[in-house]
């Protein structure tokens, strides 16, 4: 049998996905493979650990929480309307997710010195505590919840929001009793998108809300706390464990529906 050009071209995307799918298989096979029972089970058993894992969790969800709650007006508002310098905006929306994670925890140490930084402090302290964890996470999750519910309302009809707004309704009540609930699978994609962002962000915690023991320590600071001790063991259990977490984000967003 002969073999087309079209057929060998498809062979060769099929073989460069593989690989690259194999490479990734190597990778984490050879990452749980280096783990031991004793390991997972001194993970489980540390109190650090559990701290870190328990903080993750509510970090995240607040985090991811907040993300969604400015992702559904503004992803809206930029698929809906348009408007003078919307490309302008567009381009600084995403800003948090080109700029290098560092930059953006220098960015958030920096402010919160300035004067207006100053007075938000003196109600709500944020440098190096637990509410700068769940601030320095915001700031990136919410570009990505942005993009997702943009491009959910993107996707959605906007007919049936013009009927309504014909029988008399206001454009908030046409989203809020038509929009949002046609757009709820992509809500939750929004949300798991921005907390699974949450989960890995590293720099600017780091920087912005430090890395201290039992009190703004979260899952990718133990990593690098276990590294910097020579630890390596304990650090691959915990990133397995990030790794396990990430994968039920995934399955959850795929089963939305929703492409990330």
């Amino acid at each position: 049998m002969r073999w087309s050009r079209s057929n060998l071209c498809w062979l060769a995307l099929a073989l460069i996905t593989a690989g690259y799918l194999l490479f990734w298989a190597l990778l984490l096979g050879a990452t749980a493979t280096y783990s031991t029972t004793e390991s997972w089970l001194k993970v489980v058993q540390s109190g650090e650990i559990r701290h870190a894992t328990w903080l993750s969790l509510v970090t995240c969800s607040l985090a991811a929480g907040f993300a969604l709650l400015l992702a559904v007006p503004v992803g809206y508002l930029m698929s809906r309307r348009e408007f003078r310098g919307k490309s302008w905006l567009d381009a600084a929306l995403d800003i948090p997710i080109i700029l290098p994670p560092l930059v953006v925890g220098l960015c958030l140490l920096i402010f919160f010195q300035t004067p207006i930084g100053k007075v938000i402090e003196r109600g709500i302290p944020f440098t190096y505590q637990v509410s700068g964890v769940v601030l320095a996470q915001f700031v990136v999750a919410a570009a990505f919840a942005i993009r997702t519910m943009r491009g959910t309302f993107e996707h959605l009809s906007a007919r049936p929001e013009d009927v309504a707004l014909t029988l008399g309704c206001t454009r908030f009540q046409a989203l809020w009793h038509v929009a949002l609930p046609a757009a709820r699978r992509g809500m939750v994609a929004a949300f798991c998108i921005a907390w699974a962002r949450s989960l890995g962000e590293f720099g600017p915690i780091l920087v912005f809300a430090g890395a201290t023991r039992m009190k703004t320590e979260v899952l990718p600071t133990t990593v690098w706390l276990e590294l910097s001790v020579g630890n390596l063991e304990a650090a691959v259990a915990v990133s397995l464990f990030m790794v396990l977490l990430a994968v039920v984000v995934l399955v959850v967003v795929r089963a939305t529906g929703e492409k990330v």
